[in-house]
């Protein structure tokens, strides 16, 4: 089994045969993945040991005193935190060793085809087609909010293919790629002035049943280890102490005495113990994560993670005054990250407004933080046994 010290001694055999002062950024990538020190916990060939999933910040600490570059995981977030995980856990074998060195490199971006205008927070009610013909699927439909489309070769995408069974159950999961005939992606501008996120119309796509990921008809299955990959991801991201926006409020708390007063105080040292158990719960989450897949907790550090970032940035203005309101570009730009800290209060408070939809809205995840954490009973669902074509939209 390999332990603490065998990896040690892989990631310094790594930086002698590959100096990161003298190796491409990409090269020196590819030679990590290909040494199994990509994510120590997957299967040796897909950038893994087979190692505890815990190990991988010795590896990490190695090669950060090194200076070695890293695959800028803002910037690939999807693919890393929520198609890998799928792909590792429903792909054929082809599959991934296709796709996850690109994805990891961050050679190929990826974007999440879930979402849809029809289907509000139902994400079941989904109405993108995908029809057998010979050995391909023929995809026809409207995707929304999906982030980095624009970036993306790849999506992985969710789409009826049986109108005639209820809603969870005829649905497969799909990779698409986003450079097919029949993809468009258009920009949509939020609150921001800027476009991070897409519209995707989907027209005639041809997808090959060789793309599919698990069964035909199981793809609500699979999605689940998708979107419970994504909670935590997003809510359950690793910090330091007083990081993110709590950082940044205090920051200015300390730095502009004139701004003070008490009700503020109090108000700031509430939401900063609170930002503090978020961070700690969230290290609990990961050790429940090294030893196993994700569960419905990810969407309760995702619930929590929307509030206080809205709560905080609320305060952050009110702090301000006049001066949070202050926001300097309005220009509708394609971003390829989110900065929350590196921006003024009033970005971050007009953007973090999206918290609580992206990820899973919180109303439906307070509904399965009480049904599958907290063991409450359900509510009623008239539509459960009802065919897809059946119901009313």
């Amino acid at each position: 089994m390999t332990d603490a010290d065998e990896l040690r001694r892989r990631t310094r055999e790594l930086l002698a045969a590959h100096p990161p002062a003298d190796t491409d950024r990409l090269d020196f990538l590819r030679a990590r993945f290909d040494a199994g020190l990509a994510w120590v916990h997957y299967p040796e060939g897909l950038g893994g040991l087979g190692a505890p999933r815990s190990l991988q910040a010795v590896v990490d600490a190695e090669l950060a005193a090194a200076g070695a570059p890293d695959n800028d995981p803002r910037r690939i977030g999807i693919g890393l935190g929520m198609a890998a995980p799928t792909i590792l856990q429903y792909g054929t074998e082809e599959q991934k060793r296709r796709l996850l060195r690109p994805l990891w490199t961050g050679e190929e971006v990826w974007c999440q085809l879930f979402s849809e205008p029809g289907a509000g927070s139902d994400l079941a009610a989904l109405g993108t087609r995908a029809v057998r013909e010979g050995e391909d699927w023929i995809v026809d439909g409207q995707k929304v909010w999906t982030s980095s489309a624009h970036l993306a070769r790849w999506a992985i995408l969710i789409a009826r293919t049986d109108p005639d069974v209820p809603k969870h159950r005829g649905i497969t999961y799909f990779l698409c790629d986003m450079t097919d005939p029949g993809v468009e992606v258009r920009p949509l501008r939020q609150i921001t002035g800027e476009a991070e996120f897409n519209e995707v119309f989907l027209t005639g796509v041809r997808i090959p049943d060789s793309l599919r990921l698990g069964d035909v008809g199981d793809g609500w299955r699979v999605a689940q280890t998708t979107l419970n990959n994504e909670r935590v991801a997003i809510g359950g991201t690793p910090i330091p102490r007083e990081g993110g926006m709590i950082g940044k409020i205090a920051g200015t708390w300390r730095e502009r005495p004139e701004l003070r007063t008490h009700d503020l105080h109090q108000r700031l040292l509430g939401l900063w113990v609170e930002a503090e158990v978020a961070r700690l719960t969230g290290a609990r989450l990961r050790q429940q994560l090294a030893a196993g897949q994700p569960g419905p907790e990810g969407a309760g550090m995702k619930l929590n993670f929307a509030r206080l970032n809205q709560e905080i940035s609320g305060l952050e203005v009110e702090l301000l005054g006049e001066e949070g309101l202050l926001y300097d570009d309005w220009t509708m730009r394609r971003p390829e990250l989110v900065d929350f800290t590196g921006r003024e209060a009033g970005y971050r408070y007009l953007r973090s407004k999206g918290n609580s939809i992206e990820g899973g809205t919180s109303e439906v995840l307070l509904n399965i933080v009480a049904e599958r954490v907290l063991g409450l009973p359900a509510e009623p669902r008239t539509d459960k046994d009802v065919a897809w074509k059946d119901l009313a939209r």
